[in-house]
C-alpha cells in the first residue's frame, strides 16, 4: 500500500470518533465540557491506533522505514498521554447525577464508579507505560521482560478505556459508536496476536540452524545461518531482521540484527554481532547445529531502488559496518561500476571487522575505503579521531559528489552529526539513508 495512501488512512481512524459523536447532533453544552470529550475521544482513538504502528508489519515498514513508524509510535503515544491527562480537568459541568430528562447528560456529567474506576486505571496505566518505554535504555530491564510487559500494559490501557467510554462517554453511549470502539479493540487486539501467535507459527514452516560462528574483530562474532527448509528469504542488501537463536518459536528471546551477507551469495544469511549484553555476551558459545528462527526482512537502508545515483558512499562506526557490508558484497557481486567510498570508524584497530575482505573490495571493486581510529595504535597511517565534518568535507566536499547516495549506520550521536555535516555540503535529505532506533 503506498504511503500517499496510509497517511490518510490512519488521520481518517483518528478522526472517526470525532466524527461520530459529531455527527449525532446533540444538545450544545459548555464549550469546556466538549473540549474534554474531545479530548478523550482523540487519546482513546490514538491508543488503538497504535496497534497498527508496530514494526513489524513490513506492509507499513516497507514504504515509511522502521525507525520511522517507531518514531511516530513514540510520538503517537506521548501525544496520547497529553490528550489524556488533560482530559478530566477540563469538564466545568457539575459532578452530580443528571436529572432524570436530561437523557444525554447535557446538564451534568456521570461521575458513577462504574464508569469512573476503567477511566482512573487507564489515565494511569497509560503514564506507566509512556515512562517504561522513555526509561527502556536507562531501566537495565530485559528487553524480552519489557516487550511482555509493554505490550500486556497496551492491551490493558486500550480494553479499559473503551470500557470507560462506553460506561461514562456521553457520545460514545451511541450505539454506533460504541460499535466502532469494539471494533476498533478487538482489530487492535488482533494485530498483537498477529506479531506474538500467527507470525511464530507460520515461522515454524522455516526453521533455521547456526552453521557457524566465527570471531570477526574483538568481542564481535560472525555468525552464519543456514535455512533447513526448501526455498530462501527474499531481501536486499542492508535490511535487518529480528534473530532467535536457541530458543522456542514462541520466546521473546529475540534481537534485531542488520544482514551482512549478500543477497546474491547464496540462501545462508549472516549477521555480524557485538558482545554487548544479555544474549549477545555468549554468541560466540553458540554451538553449530543450533536451531535459529528469524523474523524479517525489516529496514530501507538500502541501496536498491536508487539506481540513478552516480556514486555511493557508505558511512559506518563500530558494527554499524553489518548492513553496510552487505551493500558492498552485492555492489561487488551485481558488477556494480559505480564508484563507491567507504568511511569506517572504530575506537581501536582491533575493532575493525573484514579488514582482509575490504582490503580485498578496494584492490578489485574499486572502493575507496577509509579506516578512521578514535584511539590509534603507534604507527597508524590512516585517519585518526572521529568522523568529523572536517573528514566528511575532504572526501565527500568535491559538488560532483553531492548527487551520490549516502549510507549510514552507527551510534545514534554519529548518524545526527553526520547527516548535519552532509547537509552542509549540499547533499539533500533524499540522498541521505539512515536507520535511528534511539531517540531523544
Amino acid at each position: 500500500m503506498p504511503l500517499a495512501l496510509l497517511v490518510p488512512l490512519y488521520l481518517a481512524l483518528l478522526l472517526l470518533p470525532l466524527a461520530l459523536a459529531w455527527a449525532q447532533g446533540l444538545p450544545p453544552r459548555p464549550l469546556a465540557d466538549d473540549l474534554a470529550a474531545g479530548a478523550g475521544l482523540l487519546a482513546l482513538a490514538v491508543i488503538l491506533a497504535e496497534f497498527f504502528l508496530l514494526g513489524r508489519f513490513r506492509a507499513v515498514t516497507r514504504r515509511a522505514g522502521s525507525d520511522v513508524v517507531m518514531r511516530a509510535h513514540q510520538l503517537l503515544a506521548r501525544g496520547a498521554l497529553v490528550l489524556a491527562v488533560v482530559h478530566p480537568f477540563l469538564y466545568v459541568s457539575p459532578m452530580t447525577p443528571p436529572p432524570v430528562w436530561d437523557v444525554t447528560s447535557q446538564t451534568a456529567l456521570n461521575y458513577g464508579w462504574e464508569g469512573l474506576w476503567p477511566g482512573i486505571a487507564a489515565w494511569l496505566l497509560l503514564g506507566g507505560l509512556v515512562a517504561m518505554a522513555i526509561a527502556r535504555d536507562a531501566s537495565g530491564a530485559r528487553y524480552q521482560h519489557w516487550r511482555l510487559l509493554h505490550g500486556l500494559a497496551a492491551v490493558a490501557v486500550a480494553g479499559l478505556g473503551v470500557l470507560h467510554a462506553a460506561r461514562a462517554g456521553r457520545y460514545s453511549a451511541d450505539p454506533l459508536l460504541g460499535r466502532v470502539w469494539i471494533v476498533l479493540l478487538a482489530l487492535a487486539v488482533a494485530a498483537l496476536l498477529c506479531v506474538y501467535l500467527v507470525a511464530p507459527l507460520l515461522r515454524r514452516r522455516r526453521p533455521w540452524r547456526v552453521a557457524s560462528v566465527a570471531p570477526a574483530a574483538a568481542r564481535t562474532w560472525t555468525v552464519t545461518l543456514t535455512p533447513a527448509f526448501e526455498g530462501r528469504v527474499a531481501y536486499k542488501a542492508g535490511q535487518f531482521a529480528w534473530l532467535n537463536i536457541g530458543h522456542g518459536v514462541f520466546s521473546l528471546n529475540e534481537n534485531p540484527f542488520s544482514i551482512s551477507s549478500a543477497p546474491s551469495a547464496g540462501r545462508d544469511l549472516e549477521f555480524i554481532v557485538k558482545e554487548l549484553g544479555d544474549f549477545t555476551r555468549t554468541i560466540g558459545q553458540v554451538p553449530p547445529g543450533s536451531r535459529a528462527w528469524v523474523e524479517g526482512p525489516h529496514g530501507h537502508l538500502t541501496h536498491e531502488g536508487h539506481d540513478n545515483a552516480p556514486g555511493i558512499a557508505l558511512i559506518a562506526g563500530g558494527v554499524g559496518i553489518a548492513p553496510l557490508l552487505g551493500i558492498l558484497r552485492e555492489l561487488a557481486a551485481t558488477g556494480d561500476t559505480r564508484p563507491t567510498a567507504l568511511l569506517y570508524g572504530n575506537r581501536s584497530e582491533a575493532q575493525i571487522v573484514a579488514r582482509a575482505e575490504l582490503d580485498h573490495l578496494a584492490d578489485t571493486h574499486g572502493t575507496e575505503v577509509v579506516h578512521v581510529l578514535s584511539e590509534p595504535p603507534e604507527g597508524w597511517t590512516g585517519a585518526t579521531g572521529m568522523i568529523d565534518a572536517a573528514l566528511l568535507r575532504r572526501h565527500f566536499g568535491d559538488p560532483a559528489r553531492r548527487g551520490w547516495l549516502y549510507i549510514l549506520c552507527g551510534p545514534p550521536a554519529m548518524l545526527v552529526s553526520v547527516e548535519q555535516a552532509l547537509r552542509a555540503l549540499g547533499v539533500p535529505s533524499s540522498r541521505i539513508l539512515s536507520e535511528r532506533f534511539v531517540y531523544d
